[in-house]
């Protein structure tokens, strides 16, 4: 088959899973499923070679990631069972005062709370938000707002152990620990950076408390109130209970303690292995499956102390309902990824590119920000694109974490009415649609090209 015809058929097959999802209202995951189908039919691959293929690329970045993310997600489950995450966001307030906590919240969300299923996340922190926002001198409500869309969405995707990061790792091979190290590098100054860009907006008048808010019906006004108890309903209609009272004989860093070891062994593994210092017992404790199981058999045994074994185990269940559609859209992705890989598109690519490390880095950018647009999952948009350039890696000595960065970043762009994260922003921080667009959707597509633009000077340097 002609290189014109392989590289229109990639696009046909990316495209076909877009209108089946959009247009036809599919489940994403049988999508991404049919366009692996369809790709390795037409390129040739023929009918057993394109099973095996979605077969294989689906078990692959499973033993790759599976395990991780189920880690992850049961160890975010915990945490906000035991009141550890609202305690926290009261902490910052303390310690950074309201003035800073645009800054303070959305880079702790952006790091340290990524095992947190981000809707779970949003219900818990808004409550705590919306207190510091009503104490803030001006666009308390556009500031805030802001900060969690932006800590939130660059966590998923920028930071281990959020579940895009984790994929993304995983489909390229990328190291846990390197993920990790140059997830912080970049997350940092990119959350800084978007934030601090939407506050100087704001402070210039590009917000309208009559048109961006509108008030919370039946809320009572003490937001002080409101910041110490809430009950809502999250993913699924799971219900999502504020248990900060219940935990609080339990100390906060008692209760982040585990999460932290495994994310600092993860850290310390990685940083032994470029310095060429080899130990088995660090480099068996450093491995990100074990460390993250060290950090979830640690949560659960706090949590048991702290809120009892019941609740403990109500939490864990919840964590399987909820990691069980992660695991399978990311595993799907895999599969689409594995047959763009045999249809030879690296190769050919890889002719276009050889000249620059920048252009195939905007293009994953790119593709991943469309994919965005048209399919509203930050997720699987990343993996989409991600795997579209994988194969052109080795060809031009590309690093793997870059492709995998440019393809967070790119999944970025432009959260908009197709998110459920637009919306939970919308109830939760009490603003209009325009309101939302605005602290959402620009605020996150600020970060995105934020980031990329970080992003490609290291490619000079790795």
């Amino acid at each position: 088959m002609s290189d014109l015809a392989t590289m229109i058929n990639t696009g046909a097959a990316i495209l076909a899973v877009v209108v089946l999802i959009i247009r036809l209202k599919i489940n994403p995951a049988v999508s991404l499923v049919l366009g692996s189908a369809y790709l390795g039919l037409t390129a040739g691959l023929g009918t057993e070679q394109t099973i095996d293929t979605i077969a294989t690329g689906f078990g692959d970045i499973m033993a790759e990631v599976g395990l991780l993310i189920a880690f992850g997600v049961l160890t975010g489950a915990m945490l906000q069972e035991t009141g550890a995450i609202e305690r926290l966001v009261q902490a910052l307030i303390r310690v950074f005062g309201v003035d800073r906590m645009p800054y303070a919240l959305s880079l702790t969300v952006a790091t340290a709370l990524q095992s947190i299923y981000l809707d779970v996340l949003l219900v818990i922190s808004a409550p705590l938000a919306r207190s510091a926002a009503a104490r803030i001198d001006k666009k308390g409500t556009a500031r805030m707002a802001t900060a969690l869309a932006i800590g939130g969405e660059c966590g998923i995707v920028l930071t281990v152990p959020g579940v895009g990061a984790l994929a993304l790792a995983g489909l390229l091979g990328v190291p846990l620990g390197t993920m990790l190290l140059f997830g912080l590098i970049l997350v940092i100054p990119t959350v800084t950076i978007a934030v601090a860009i939407m506050s100087f907006l704001f402070d210039r008048g590009w917000w309208n408390e009559d048109r961006d808010e509108q008030p919370f019906p039946g809320e009572d006004k003490d937001e002080s109130a409101a910041g110490e108890t809430m009950s809502a309903t999250g993913l699924g209609g799971v219900a999502v209970d504020s248990p900060a009272r219940a935990a609080v004989r339990t100390p906060l860093p008692l209760l982040m303690a585990p999460l932290i070891t495994a994310l600092v062994l993860i850290a310390a593994g990685a940083i032994l292995d470029v310095a060429e210092i080899h130990n088995p017992v660090i480099e068996f404790l450093s491995t990100p499956v074990i460390a993250l199981l060290i950090g979830l058999i640690g949560t659960s045994v706090v949590g048991r102390r702290s809120v009892g074994i019941e609740r403990i185990q109500r939490s864990i269940a919840t964590g399987f309902q909820e990691s069980g559609q992660i695991l399978i859209l990311t595993g799907v992705g895999g599969s689409l990824a594995a047959t763009i890989a045999a249809t030879g598109l690296g190769d050919i690519l890889g002719d276009y590119f050889t000249a620059s490390t920048a252009a195939p880095l905007l293009m994953v950018w790119v593709i991943a920000a469309i994919l965005h647009i048209a399919v509203g999952s930050v997720t699987i948009s990343a993996i989409t694109a991600a795997g579209i350039l994988a194969p052109v890696a080795p060809a031009l000595g590309i690093d793997p974490v870059l492709i995998a960065l440019a393809a967070g970043a790119g999944s970025l762009f432009a959260v908009h009415v197709t998110s459920n994260t637009f919306w939970l922003l919308q109830s939760l921080m009490g603003q209009t649609t325009r309101g939302t667009l605005k602290t959402c959707s620009v605020g996150v597509s600020i970060a995105s090209v934020v980031a990329i633009l970080l992003i490609l000077p290291l490619s000079a340097v790795l």
